[in-house]
């Protein structure tokens, strides 16, 4: 699944790094030879100049053998850091591009989960699979080709000790693979619950709910322990089985030896099977160390393919918001929006959420959203933006169905202020002009952006200015600060269509009412969007679309809905006094 993400230099590197572990297993395989030559010179009455040549032969051996296994790692661990690095860029932009019905579909926990952990499991599967799964198979095979013409009972002994490890490993992986799967899912969720608790730090401290946080985080936490717990001692096992099959192979291979030598006549003859025997011990080993680096393979393996499968889910989701062709409308850019007959229910509900939504926003014109809660303003917004896309009807922006736009054009027409503001580690310049800069004078247009939203008193007031550094998320400014600081993000844009989606309920009222004031200059010529609880913020719109449980319950200006809109004049009357209303 995944190693077709490999590139042609790096699949040339592992053909290399095939070479060097063939050339690896030919000089550990050579080493017993001599080792059969040394063992029959001293027997025979060799010199010790002979038997000192067998030894610096076996010593040289054994140093290109070291060279071509550090030879092998590199290459390993430049394909695999290579390969995850490639891998975790596309599934970043694979996650960019996906709607909200994509990001709500996985988490945030998981996507998360699936861009680190689940692809560090495959990194290391990559760098450990290109040195012992291509090793292990090469190594005892040759291994078993250099026994196959010895004493058939040794062969036998050495069949019998292989068949016990595959039954071993068999076995353990019955138990344990599922429980591989598991731990994936479980990492998913204890970040669920590490993250939920780190972003409502100060709701729970209020609330002294750190008892309740921390029994719910211990459950999930003793969940993956657990697991991890019965994986690793499951795999504890193998060690020392293989070590018992390994002395237990030794000895009946010595005591088959002992039976064979005595039954033979000659000492010369049983010099010869002595040597045999040293020599078959050794390629012996050489096969139990071949299914060794299998077990490696399989701690590693079964955890990995399940990472493998997550990433693949998240790189073969096609993204339910498809990208338009159009980059420009066809007459001059005016930001008129139109909805015709929307209608809109969330991928998998049954209900509406919006229904027969239809209203017409002129260039310059102020449009407002008011309604309770719930009532589909801001999934309004959501279709404009095209987070979703209608599910009947159709929304225009000049004359242009919003889902034939590109997403960059799309998104390059609109200066959107989000309900909850949303800073990024930075600098207030780095914030202001955050996105596409098309600013010659980036610093001098920031500027102007932060005094329509009437935050220059706080902003030169912060150590730095302009370049004060802000932490991620904004935590080092208070909210209504974040939220002006929003605004001034899309006036720098200079758009064609202005979103405020309920993006002034942090203001107090004075600030309030001086930046409607001066954004009401700013924006005299485009179009603007206002999603509002505070009907003080909307009075002076020049459209009102009241909604009422997905529908249009009125549309007009502020003194008209009074007398016509029951809903409105209800909402109307729970904020304002007749006092207010007067003047």
């Amino acid at each position: 699944m995944i190693l077709k993400y490999l590139k042609a230099r790096e699949w040339a590197l592992v053909a290399l790094s095939t070479a060097f572990i063939v050339v690896q297993v030919w000089f550990d395989l050579t080493i017993p030879d001599h080792m059969y030559a040394i063992t029959n010179l001293l027997q025979t009455g060799g010199t010790v100049d002979q038997v000192m040549n067998e030894g610096w032969m076996m010593l040289a051996l054994a140093f290109g053998s070291l060279l071509t296994a550090l030879a092998v790692g590199y290459l390993a661990a430049y394909v695999a850091t290579s390969l995850s690095k490639r891998i975790r860029s596309l599934e970043f932009s694979r996650v960019q591009s996906f709607s909200a019905a994509e990001i709500s579909r996985f988490s945030s926990a998981s996507l998360i989960t699936r861009a680190t952990n689940d692809i560090t499991q495959v990194q290391m599967a990559v760098a450990m699979g290109l040195q012992v799964i291509i090793k292990a198979p090469i190594l005892a095979g040759w291994a078993i080709i250099k026994i196959s013409g010895k004493s058939w009972q040794w062969t036998a002994a050495t069949a019998v000790a292989i068949a016990i490890l595959l039954v071993v490993i068999i076995v353990l992986m019955y138990f344990v693979v599922p429980r591989f799967k598991r731990i994936q899912w479980l990492t998913d969720e204890v970040n669920r619950h590490v993250r939920e608790n780190l972003k409502g730090i100060r709701v729970i401290r209020a609330y002294n709910a750190e008892d309740y946080q921390e029994e719910k985080f211990e459950k999930a936490n003793e969940d993956l322990t657990s697991n991890n717990l019965f994986t690793g001692r499951a795999m504890a096992l193998m060690m020392p089985v293989m070590s018992a099959v390994m002395s237990m192979l030794s000895l009946s291979i010595y005591w088959i030896g002992a039976i064979i030598i005595a039954a033979t006549v000659g000492i010369g003859s049983q010099m010869l099977l002595f040597s045999d025997m040293i020599t078959f011990l050794a390629y012996a080993m050489q096969v139990v160390m071949g299914f060794m680096m299998l077990v490696i393979v399989f701690i590693i393996l079964p955890r990995a393919l399940v990472a493998a499968r997550r990433i693949e889910e998240i790189l073969d989701t096609e993204p339910s918001i498809r990208d338009g062709s159009v980059t420009r409308s066809s007459g001059p850019a005016k930001g008129e929006i139109m909805f015709d007959k929307v209608g809109f229910k969330y991928p998998g509900a049954s209900d509406y959420v919006l229904k027969d939504i239809s209203f017409r926003a002129e260039r310059g014109e102020t449009v407002a959203f008011i309604g309770s809660t719930g009532s589909g303003k801001s999934t309004i917004v959501s279709l404009m933006m095209r987070s979703y896309d209608v599910t009947e009807g159709a929304i225009t922006i000049d004359g242009v169905d919003v889902r034939d736009y590109t997403l960059k054009a799309l998104h390059g027409k609109i200066g959107y202020v989000p309900q909850k503001a949303n800073l990024f580690s930075g600098t207030i310049i780095s914030n202001v002009a955050y996105g596409d800069r098309t600013s010659e004078n980036v610093e001098e247009d920031v500027r102007k952006a932060v005094a329509v939203a009437q935050a220059t008193g706080f902003v030169e007031n912060m150590e730095g200015s302009y370049s004060a550094a802000i932490a991620q998320g904004g935590t080092n400014v208070s909210g209504g600060q974040k939220q002006r600081l929003s605004i001034a993000r899309a006036v720098f844009r200079r758009p064609e269509i202005y979103i405020f989606d309920d993006s002034f309920s942090a203001l107090d009222y004075r600030t309030d009412r001086m930046l409607r004031s001066a954004l009401r200059k700013e924006t005299a010529d485009v179009t603007s969007v206002i999603v509002a609880q505070r009907v003080g913020t909307i009075m002076d719109a020049d459209k009102i679309v009241v909604l009422d449980n997905g529908y249009v319950a009125g549309i007009g200006r502020h003194h008209d809905l009074l007398e016509t809109c029951p809903v409105y004049k209800e909402i109307v009357y729970s904020q304002l006094s007749e006092e207010d209303l007067c003047r």
